[in-house]
């Protein structure tokens, strides 16, 4: 059946969607009970302008805080909803327009599967998929930052002519300078990957593509630069770094060497999650499925070449990343998950290209479509897929549970909080609500942060810690 892919991307597409719909049980925490208070007084503007003057300098960052921070409650609701399928188009878009630059046509429902796999994995394999997904200050800057990135290769991969390449290339400096001030760890990864792009273009690339491929590279290298340059010399990241101390330290001796081996650690906690396997997967379905010759755009390559590379490159941007971040979260970079994710969606892509190299591999060494070696490849690839969406849907129905129960208690405890308030009452009682491993008012920090936030949500002067729902 030819259309067998498209029935088998059921299966991502139902967990993204039983994601989506789990969404609507999200609440404030951490960092957002500041937010909230903050845009509501200052707006959308004024978030961005604290964020480059006072918390970290990260521009785009801000100005994508306060879009869901303005709405309110509701903005966080939405988040899920909308970034997830903000993420899942933009990976289809990337992967079908891809396959049809370089020449390569597919089976029907392969970029989707491929694409709704890859966002499935990337999001729910997780080691705390509430961080990653439904936390929205998470996701800004290390979830969603990455899927942009790799979004960026859309506008060439579309424009044809001379005149929509000037312009792509104009485009790719702005695109680069956002995404410079939305992530550090995302520019990190852009810079690397951009880079071998321009270095290995004559070994990739055929004569008359990669001299555009270059031009456009390094319009972006440009901007990403433009943008970083224009975060680090910001008064919030010069306060950042000097509060963590994270200057010249960052690339002290000991410091490389705990980063690298805070990252070996982390390495061996991604390479040890077999969910990842479901790229691999859905990347054997695209190369089994594959015909044309990319001979337009690709040269020939050695497979296990290309795939030694992919993998390189992720190690590096991992230890670039866990470089930049080990003077902020020291030894607990091992458990600050969130801050992998900007590198891990290159690594679910590699492995969504090794399972097209070896999808292609066995296509190429049988005589017929319709072999034995090529059917039982499909039903390994599509158990593979099941078992993985299976095995990640469990674990995000449990998760689904803890939100829910949190949302009760959190609207009846606003409830109350807001009664209270209106009657006039000055000092309330907050009862911290924990889920995902997400820091509350009374966490440990020095003043009981972000209390001092929840009170100003309420309009009162101070929240004591209570041990009961009120």
């Amino acid at each position: 059946m030819a259309s067998w892919p498209a029935v088998l991307s059921l299966l991502p597409l139902g967990l993204l969607a039983m994601a989506m719909v789990l969404g609507r049980f999200v609440r404030p925490s951490a960092d957002e009970w500041c937010f909230l208070p903050y845009v509501r007084d200052h707006g959308i503007s004024g978030l961005t302008g604290k964020f480059y003057f006072h918390d970290n300098g990260r521009i785009a960052n801000g100005w994508l805080v306060g879009l869901y921070a303005e709405p309110g409650v509701p903005g966080h609701q939405w988040f899920g909803p909308v970034s997830g399928v903000l993420m899942l188009g933009l990976l289809w878009a990337v992967v079908a327009l891809g396959l049809r630059r370089v020449g390569v046509s597919v089976a029907s429902g392969v970029p989707l599967l491929v694409a709704s796999m890859t966002a499935a994995v990337f999001l729910f394999a997780s080691a705390n998929t509430y961080k990653t997904f439904y936390w929205p200050a998470a996701s800004v800057s290390h979830t969603l930052a990455p899927v942009l990135a790799c979004a960026a290769v859309i506008p060439p991969l579309l424009v044809r002519g001379r005149r929509g390449r000037i312009a792509v290339l104009a485009a790719a400096v702005i695109a680069g300078a956002f995404l410079g001030t939305l992530s550090e760890e995302t520019s990190v990864v852009m810079l690397v990957v951009l880079s071998a792009a321009v270095l290995l273009a004559g070994r990739l690339f055929t004569q008359r593509a990669r001299g555009y491929v270059r031009r456009w590279s390094l319009a972006t290298m440009a901007g990403v630069a433009i943008g970083v340059l224009l975060l680090v010399t910001s008064p919030g990241s010069r306060q950042r770094r000097e509060k963590y101390g994270a200057g010249a330290s960052m690339l002290a001796p000991h410091s490389l060497a705990a980063s690298l081996a805070q990252f070996a650690h982390i390495l061996a906690t991604i390479l040890s999650t077999w969910q990842y396997l479901g790229a691999v997967a859905a990347g054997l379905v695209l190369g089994l499925s594959a015909k044309g010759r990319p001979g337009r755009v690709l040269l020939p390559c050695t497979p296990w070449l290309s795939a030694a590379g992919g993998l390189l490159a992720f190690l590096l941007c991992g230890y670039l990343c866990t470089v930049i971040t080990y003077p902020v979260f020291g030894r607990h970079v091992v458990t600050t998950e969130r801050t992998w994710n900007d590198y891990l969606l290159l690594y679910v892509l590699v492995l969504a290209g090794i399972g097209a190299l070896l999808g292609r591999a066995v296509r190429t060494r049988v005589r017929r479509p319709a072999s034995l070696l090529t059917a039982g490849a499909a039903g390994a690839a599509a158990l593979v897929c099941a078992g993985v969406c299976l095995s990640l849907a469990v674990p995000l129905h449990g998760l689904g549970r803890q939100m829910q129960v949190r949302a009760q208690q959190w609207d009846r405890q606003d409830r109350w909080l807001r009664e209270q308030s209106a009657a006039g009452a000055q000092v309330l009682p907050y009862k911290p609500l924990h889920v995902g491993r997400m820091l509350e008012p009374f966490g440990g920090k020095p003043g009981g942060w972000p209390a001092v936030c929840v009170a100003d949500y309420y309009h009162v002067r101070q929240v004591t810690k209570a041990k009961r729902l009120h």
